[in-house]
């Protein structure tokens, strides 16, 4: 569906709507028709800058998904003894990420774990994910220390949350290359440093920033990618970049297996960002975000780099926007934060309704990844190994971007989005419905193992699902948010994406108690989202809007459309014109009121 722009011409201020101060030039307003097309449109120069958005992704993938490594519990033999007495008795422990001790309230482990200490060491220690050696075993992280292991993974995430707050109201205030080389040289700092830590205490504190760091490579190299494309090439080239983080994801055990040490690790993940230093001199800043804030003078000098790069002449350009950039060079630049946006009606709404999708498709997608584990035995899953499950969790994301690509192309971003959504709600209902009554009555009918494997069926579903709401509310987030506030827009949809996988080590940390109650909440939400759908404007083939005006101006557009092209559907039915109309007024009551002025003007 197209996009329904609002006429804003001497409309006053109502509910907070925001109207534009002064006049902008008209051609440098519409980059993606004026500007960009002038410079050659999506130029060999663009596409190189595309490419150099891609390489860091296979890196920002790796580091995205180094907790499945550094952090994985072995299988232990474990040799525990009452405190009280000297007798002992020994068992083997499989440790693995659906269990492990509950917490007290102190956030240590529970009581009951109190009356054994348990006797271990590194020899005892069996990891199936490459390494010989990882944060876990070096330090012992197993029995009544397992709860420091998911105080370790929250680090990562936490540390993104707030980074991608904070960087994304940096990106609109001093732009998007100071962003991202910023984000880089401390992401080379902290994430070296990681690797040199001395105790699980100083490397969950680095992992913290690094976090924080890599947010804000992501972030910045996000909203580039999305402002360097014209409409049509957007959504492409954004999913490429998804899936070379995607392939990051599939090389990883090979890179695990190879450095064999998780110091070493770390250290490979880290460092070839190095290379990203030449950013500094071969990567220019947002064009789309100087013109959209105003600093045309710097504007103008990236429009002669990439005049040349493409080989074509701005000054026989028809439209003159060379001779528009001159007349304006005076002006001062203006920047925008995020917080202008509670004061709109409608691009608000917009961000937030994508923010619960966003949300809700990371938080919902552990709970299908839970389902996989039998109810009856909490060992029992569908995977035999570390890698089965590692590639299986990354085989349903590929084919998740895989099936994206289509459905988007055909549908558009807001159909898109409501057909996954209305999916995901399904999967999720049917699971916690219908597959808890087969398995209530399974005995009587004889269908324990049948009912498991339709559970399965039902999470692989939600999970492919899921993980597309994901990605496409971030992506469509990008699309709505005006160029001035985008960092913060997309900072904020990225953050909670954070949040939804957040859910996952807390989940964890409390030995998946309430997990059912969690699942519901999530399901809940899903229906709230499908609803919520359907307010969203469709953004594809449109120009990115520049400035708050623009956003605001995006609506959704009538689901009752005109029947021809300028035709409106009226409320009345349309007059005869040949209907005579020159004797209304002869009637009583007229004449009456004629007779009774006529009097009172004598």
């Amino acid at each position: 569906m197209a996009v329904v722009q609002l006429e804003t011409g001497d409309r006053q201020p109502e509910n907070g709507f925001v109207t534009p101060e002064t006049a902008s030039p008209e051609l440098l307003t519409h980059i993606d028709k004026s500007v960009l097309p002038s410079l050659g449109g999506f130029g060999k120069y663009q596409k190189q800058l595309i490419v150099l958005t891609w390489i860091p992704a296979l890196f920002i993938g790796f580091s995205q998904f180094s907790d499945n490594f550094l952090l994985a519990e072995p299988n232990i033999t474990c040799t525990s003894q009452p405190l009280a007495n000297g007798t002992r008795h020994t068992a083997n422990l499989q440790m693995n990420i659906s269990t492990g001790p509950a917490l007290s309230a102190g956030g240590g482990p529970s009581a009951h774990n109190d009356s054994l200490q348990c006797q271990y060491n590194e020899s005892t220690f069996e990891l199936h994910t490459g390494l010989g050696q990882n944060v876990v075993t070096k330090w012992c992280l197993v029995c009544e220390l397992k709860w420091r292991v998911h105080i370790a993974k929250f680090s990562l995430l936490v540390g993104s949350i707030f980074g991608y707050l904070v960087f994304g109201i940096l990106a609109d205030w001093f732009g998007r290359h100071p962003v991202l080389i910023i984000s880089v040289l401390f992401m080379l700092v902290f994430g070296l440093t990681v690797a040199f830590s001395v105790n699980v205490t100083m490397f969950s504190t680095l992992r913290f920033f690094e976090g924080f760091c890599l947010a804000g490579i992501t972030l910045s190299l996000y909203v580039l990618r999305i402002e360097l494309c014209l409409p049509a090439w957007r959504f492409s080239m954004t999913m490429v970049a998804s899936f070379v983080v995607l392939g990051g994801q599939l090389l990883m055990p090979g890179v695990a297996y190879l450095c064999h040490n998780w110091q070493v690790l770390q250290a490979v993940i880290i460092c070839p960002l190095l290379l990203m230093l030449s950013y500094i001199w071969i990567f220019p800043e947002s064009l789309r975000w100087l013109l959209a804030t105003q600093q045309y003078c710097r504007s103008k000098w990236i429009m002669g780099h990439i005049e040349k790069k493409n080989k074509v002449n701005l000054e026989r350009d028809a439209d003159n926007i060379l001779a528009e950039l001159q007349n304006v060079l005076q002006k001062k630049p203006k920047r925008t934060c995020i917080v202008k946006m509670a004061g709109t009606r409608n691009l608000w709404k917009n961000i937030v309704v994508l923010c619960v999708n966003s949300l809700t498709g990371y938080g919902i997608h552990h709970c299908f990844a839970r389902s996989m584990v039998s109810p009856e035995n909490e060992e029992k899953t569908i995977f035999r190994d570390f890698y089965a499950e590692y590639y299986t969790k990354a085989g349903i994301a590929v084919a998740s971007c895989i099936a994206l690509c289509p459905a988007v192309g055909l549908m558009g971003r807001r159909g898109g989005l409501l057909m996954f959504m209305i999916i995901t709600a399904l999967a999720s209902l049917l699971q916690l419905g219908l597959l808890n009554l087969l398995w209530k009555y399974s005995n009587h009918l004889n269908i324990g193992r049948s009912s498991w494997n339709f559970s399965i069926a039902f999470s692989i579903i939600g999970m492919f699902s899921s993980h597309a709401v994901s990605n496409l509310s971030i992506f469509f987030c990008a699309e709505i948010t005006p160029t001035v506030i985008r960092g913060g827009g997309v900072g904020l949809v990225l953050a909670s994406a954070g949040f939804g996988m957040l859910t996952a080590p807390i989940m964890d940390l409390h030995n998946q108690k309430g997990y059912f109650l969690h699942h519901i909440i999530f399901a809940c939400c899903t229906l709230i989202c499908i609803i919520c759908i359907l307010l969203l404007p469709e953004t594809r083939n449109q120009s990115l809007p520049e400035t708050i005006d623009d956003g605001e101006n995006y609506t959704r557009q009538p689901l009752l459309l005109p029947r021809k092209p300028g035709e409106q559907h009226l409320l009345l039915h349309q007059l005869e014109p040949n209907r005579d109309y020159s004797r209304v007024q002869d009637t009583p009551l007229h004449e009456t009121a004629n007779v009774a002025f006529e009097m009172k003007a004598m």
